[in-house]
């Protein structure tokens, strides 16, 4: 078989170049993928072995970067020079199967659907993040930034899309399915929430509203949601996971526990390695005619390596036409 190759925004990201271009190097042996390495060669070609890309990886020149703070519509639209853009378009092309991107959400975003179009039956994109869960596998949460205003029959598609993303790479036979609102019974939540409750009721694996406790909890396997909510709600997870971890090793770091610390400490530091989000890779942007992988801006050489990882799978699994079969269903 033929392997993946994978366009990577070597310019995207807190970390970029050196840590992307190492992520992206160690990609192709660790899992198994060409890299189309996209960005500012004078500024690749340095990180390189030898100042040349080794076999199995190649450059391609984009002299133009979007940076975090850029407008993420307007950026992609007039700067076709950019490394995310050129990404997009070596997928699009046939150039790679896939993109990996640790920059400009909204600008990975943008370019995937100004490049590579939208699946067909699908109104909008949505951003699956995968959530990890300690002690079994991850929870999905869609949509967790890519439409903050969204319509009922959107959140319809992203929950038949997320459900199909769900079995490909969690393994799950029959996902369960929420709709994140501000309390359990059916009546609750403002008109998108009702509207959409009413158009999901009956689907396969539907379990009804969930709130933002459920988030990391076993139940359910996917939590469906605008991309406005879903964001605020992912960063609070992020803050609350920060806080506690601060809070319980501040207290192990104390010399009159120092024993107690030393017998629990390996056992957290697993616990923490299961929420690190460099082992998650990335999201996967949901609704696209193309794998686009989303990585977080902070990501490490691990990170893109992961990331590559999720991009293989999703070639490897069809996942753009069985997502498409999804909206289908969807209607």
């Amino acid at each position: 078989m033929s392997r993946t190759r994978v366009a990577v925004d070597a310019m995207g990201g807190d970390r970029a170049p050196d840590e992307i271009v190492a992520g992206a190097l160690r990609a192709h042996d660790e899992a198994d993928v060409d890299v189309l390495l996209v960005g500012r060669e004078e500024l690749i070609r340095p990180l390189l072995p030898g100042g040349e890309p080794p076999d199995g990886v190649e450059l391609l020149h984009a002299g133009d970067v979007i940076a975090m703070h850029d407008d993420p519509a307007s950026s992609v639209r007039t700067r076709k020079d950019a490394s995310l853009v050129r990404c997009a378009e070596a997928v699009r092309d046939g150039r790679a199967q896939a993109m990996v991107g640790a920059g400009n959400t909204g600008a990975t975003m943008a370019a995937a659907l100004l490049r590579m179009g939208r699946i067909k039956g699908i109104a909008r994109p949505g951003i699956g993040l995968l959530i990890p869960r300690p002690g079994m596998h991850a929870q999905l949460l869609v949509d967790s930034g890519a439409t903050t205003d969204a319509d009922p029959e959107w959140l319809v598609q992203f929950a038949a899309m997320g459900a199909t993303y769900a079995r490909i790479r969690l393994g799950l036979a029959e996902p369960t399915i929420g709709l994140l609102s501000n309390g359990e019974e059916p009546g609750k939540g403002d008109e998108l929430r009702k509207k959409t409750y009413a158009l999901l009721e009956g689907t396969p694996g539907f379990v009804g509203n969930v709130e933002g406790r459920d988030l990391m909890s076993p139940r359910p396997d996917v939590v469906v949601t605008d991309g406005f909510t879903g964001n605020v709600a992912l960063k609070s997870i992020e803050g609350a996971v920060k806080a506690v971890a601060s809070l319980v090793f501040g207290v192990l770091a104390r010399e009159d526990i120092a024993e107690a610390a030393q017998a629990v400490m390996p056992a957290l530091l697993e616990v923490a390695a299961d929420l690190d989000p460099d082992a998650t890779g990335g999201a996967m942007l949901l609704g696209v005619n193309g794998v686009c992988v989303i990585s977080h801006g902070s990501s490490s050489a691990t990170a893109i390596v992961n990331a590559a990882r999720v991009a293989r799978d999703c070639v490897a699994a069809d996942i753009v036409a069985r997502l498409e079969e999804a909206a289908g269903r969807a209607g």
